[in-house]
């Protein structure tokens, strides 16, 4: 398995298996980063731009899958942040209340806290993430949980999840002015 600094588990045994596309890769397979930020690694921007900014992971387009010569791990800029807004264990939905200060239901997860391939410090990591439950998040790093069990929600996220729905419902219902003042007068 994939661990921390700290030596915890991270729950996966290959952090790119997680992986659909890099966060810098265009829907034209072309590297965002070597665009926008290519000041901070002029080198691979000068690369990219030489071959028209296409991702040397992605490849050619017309082909099926990821065709280029390298793959996700030799790119020094990958990054990959899952955004979908629930578990990627046992499938719990966030559920975020307005203008609260709650813990959130979900926590971000790193899989990979590797560095990029060029190695120096002052590289940006290679940042894997997805979401994962407070619960199955303790759970991965506390014991041999994987990221991948097919697992269900722990019954306290349900209730907590189920006890800010509640709330939301109680604040979307309507009281008029009459009656929360007539509420006040009868104390």
């Amino acid at each position: 398995m994939e661990k921390t600094p700290s030596g915890t588990s991270v729950g996966v045994e290959d952090p790119y298996a997680h992986v659909d596309r890099c966060d810098h890769c265009t829907d034209e397979g072309r590297c965002r980063f070597a665009v926008e930020q290519g000041d901070r690694d002029p080198e691979f921007a000068n690369a990219r731009s030489r071959e028209d900014f296409r991702c040397p992971v992605v490849g050619d387009l017309a082909e099926e899958g990821l065709t280029g010569p390298w793959d996700w791990a030799d790119c020094p800029h990958f990054r990959a942040r899952n955004r979908d807004r629930e578990c990627e264990r046992c499938g719990l939905e966030e559920h975020r209340m307005a203008h609260d200060d709650e813990r959130p239901l979900l926590e971000e997860h790193h899989l990979s806290y590797r560095t990029g391939a060029t190695g120096g410090d002052d590289d940006p990591s290679h940042e894997i993430t997805v979401f994962l439950c407070r619960w199955c998040h303790a759970k991965v790093h506390k014991s041999w949980a994987s990221v991948g069990d097919d697992a269900n929600p722990d019954p306290e996220a349900i209730a907590e999840r189920e006890g800010r729905r509640s709330r939301e419902q109680a604040e979307l219902g309507f009281e008029s002015a009459a009656e929360r003042f007539d509420a006040d007068d009868d104390g």
